[in-house]
């Protein structure tokens, strides 16, 4: 999921995990820690927009996370154990016998020590697996970290006294990397005697082996009973209780903290950028997910939805403005369900909740707060010179004020993520998406509608249980029909406590899997040539991220409004801001580019000025330039 110069460029592509012109997720990052954001205060100015105002400022609610102590030797939760519907927090909690500490009942006070406070403690070696979600929850646990005495970074796990690895839980594929990697690092733990002579390792004491994330909620008792291989297991949730778990192996025991909230956010948290110099930055605004479809294990690893207060995001967008971050990707597992309500004075009932017509859900919101068209139009009216994109969302959340705001408001990309995963509305039923076919193509019709010039991205599964051959044209004949800018396509990976496990069978196989994903892909390829040539003769606005690596001498490449990539030779051009005198540009610039050619999976233009955005839009809106194809 990796690139100095940008987050975008996440991760190696698994090899069931095919993507076609997106940022790449599922893959190892190894990353270095550069420095720690401090906070700062910012209030909202108000936005008429909206009819729900907000209260005066107050405190958040605290998180709920408890914290638990288990040693090796205790029994492995037990297995088997079924799920309701949508599962309630005790489902999620550790079924072993379990301690809980006086800690347990409030967060450690992280922040009330400075750095020189602090006695360094070891050095940490990170590697993340997965999603953009993955990569900010890392930042969160190096701040975590770094205010309990783990300030030093070491480039590669030889020089570690601890081993973090953050993990996924979505497909196979991913953790059978994650099991190659802990092997290694069970050798370094086991031989360090023999690595230190020998000149291998340079840690001062056997690493501890430090399992975090999705896969460490799924495979906790696996994990921790892998022959001494780990020494913590530490959930989504728990990530503050690491410095106590820590201490545990100290006195001997392994220590572990899975515990799903049903409060946590780590809004308090200010992340500890893993890109100090990017012109790029992820915020995450919402975890969890309610939506449990049936093949996902989200739900199982991340726990249910809760948001981050809007005053909370704000100050942390803030901060990276000041660092000189020019985009920003607001994270969540359902992004669009965002529902922030600690500061509404009047909370609303969850029954005025509007999805996408057409679409349902199985879990019903009880309180209204702010929205995330809220969201999105407080932050884009407080920083008029950053761009917004969000991922990851779910069709049914698109209510017409959020394509509103997505219209009116220039520095919010007119690119939108909608995952399909099937084009069949029988497969999409077993799936328990909450729409059909026909609802998904009249979304796509009524958002091109109101955003002419929208790009529109997707995920698809092929081969899911009981996929016929028939459902499977569908799925191609919708891809067709709608014309995706990009997408990601996967061969369908069962996992465990999910809905498909419990009540369907994997009956597709493996080899018909893989013949219907080539398919797709090509279909894919034939339809999405369309949205990029129809970009030629148009100037687009694009966001420099660094050399083109084909040609790192003399072209530069960004992304566009809709994500294209976008390449184009280093000439100096005007600079609006500088009285048009010329210069070359370079990383962070605004840049002005007249497209020449299509490669169909990415542009190459002329660079016309270097701009702000908002002077660009202040200039021109631009022709509206779509892709329809009939849908």
């Amino acid at each position: 999921m990796a690139s100095s110069s940008s987050l975008y460029s996440l991760s190696s592509v698994l090899n069931q995990h095919h993507c076609i012109n997106l940022p790449k997720q599922c893959s190892i990052l190894t990353l270095r820690l550069f420095s720690l954001n401090t906070s700062r205060s910012l209030s909202i100015s108000n936005t008429p927009f909206f009819a729900r105002r907000r209260a005066s400022a107050r405190s958040s609610a605290s998180a709920l996370s408890h914290t638990i102590s288990r040693s090796f030797s205790l029994s492995p939760v037990s297995g088997g154990s079924r799920f309701s519907e949508i599962p309630s927090l005790h489902q999620f909690m550790p079924k072993a016998t379990a301690t809980v500490t006086d800690s347990a009942v409030s967060h450690p006070q992280l922040h009330s020590n400075t750095e020189s406070d602090v006695l360094p403690k070891g050095r940490i070696y990170h590697e993340t697996y997965g999603c953009q979600m993955n990569v900010n929850d890392m930042e969160i646990v190096l701040s975590i970290m770094k205010n309990a005495g783990y300030s030093e970074v070491a480039e590669v796990p030889e020089s570690a006294e601890i081993i973090f690895i953050n993990t996924c839980a979505i497909r196979d594929n991913a953790e059978q990397k994650v099991w190659q990697r802990l092997n290694y690092f069970w050798f370094l733990k086991r031989q360090w005697k023999s690595n230190v002579a020998t000149g291998r390792s340079q840690s001062l004491h056997p690493p501890k082996v430090v399992v975090l994330g999705c896969m460490a909620e799924r495979l906790k008792d696996k994990i921790l009973d892998s022959d001494k291989m780990v020494d913590v297991v530490c959930g989504p949730d728990a990530y503050r209780d690491l410095p106590r778990l820590l201490e545990e192996v100290d006195s001997g025991q392994k220590g572990i903290n899975t515990l799903l909230s049903l409060e946590e956010t780590y809004a308090d948290i200010n992340p500890v950028r893993i890109s100090k110099n990017s012109i790029s930055a992820f915020v995450s605004v919402m975890r969890g997910c309610n939506n449990m479809c049936s093949f996902c294990i989200v739900p199982f690893t991340r726990g249910r939805e809760r948001s981050r207060p809007v005053e909370s995001i704000v100050r942390e967008v803030a901060e990276l403005w000041k660092e000189g971050v020019k985009e920003v990707t607001l994270l969540g597992q359902n992004v669009n369900s965002y529902n922030d309500t600690s500061g509404v004075e009047e909370v609303e009932f969850g029954g005025n909740w509007k999805y996408s017509d057409g679409f349902s859900s199985r879990c019903k919101v009880k309180n209204m707060g702010l929205r995330f068209a809220d969201l999105l139009n407080t932050l884009a009216t407080e920083f008029p010179d950053m761009r917004f994109r969000y991922t990851s969302p779910h069709p049914k959340d698109f209510p017409d004020e959020l394509l509103y705001v997505m219209r009116d408001r220039y520095n919010v990309c007119k690119s939108i993520h909608l995952p399909a995963q099937s084009g069949s509305s029988t497969v999409l039923e077993s799936m328990r998406r909450g729409y059909t076919r026909e609802a998904y193509l009249d979304l796509v019709k009524h958002i091109r509608t109101i955003i002419p010039d929208i790009g529109i991205s997707s995920d698809f599964i092929c081969g899911f249980c009981g996929e016929t051959e028939e459902d499977h044209e569908d799925t191609l004949s919708l891809v067709t029909a709608v014309g995706y800018d990009m997408a990601y396509m996967f061969a369908y990976s069962m996992r465990e406590k999910t809905h498909a496990h419990r009540n369907y069978a994997d009956d597709v196989p493996d080899d018909v899997k893989q013949r219907r994903l080539t398919e797709l892909i090509a279909a894919f390829r034939e339809s999405t040539g369309q949205c990029f040539d129809a970009q030629i003769g148009s100037v687009q606005l694009v966001l420099v991220e660094g050399p083109n690596k084909r040609a790192p001498d003399t072209e530069l490449i960004g992304k566009s409004d809709r994500g294209h990539r976008v390449s184009f030779a280093i000439l100096p051009v005007p600079d609006r801001s500088d009285n048009d005198a010329k210069r070359n540009p370079k990383v962070g610039d605004f840049v002005e580019v007249h497209i020449l050619k299509s490669t169909r999976a990415s542009l190459h233009g002329q660079a016309q000025a270097i701009t702000t955005l908002s002077s660009f839009h202040a200039d021109t809106r631009g022709e509206p330039l779509s892709c329809l194809n009939g849908a």
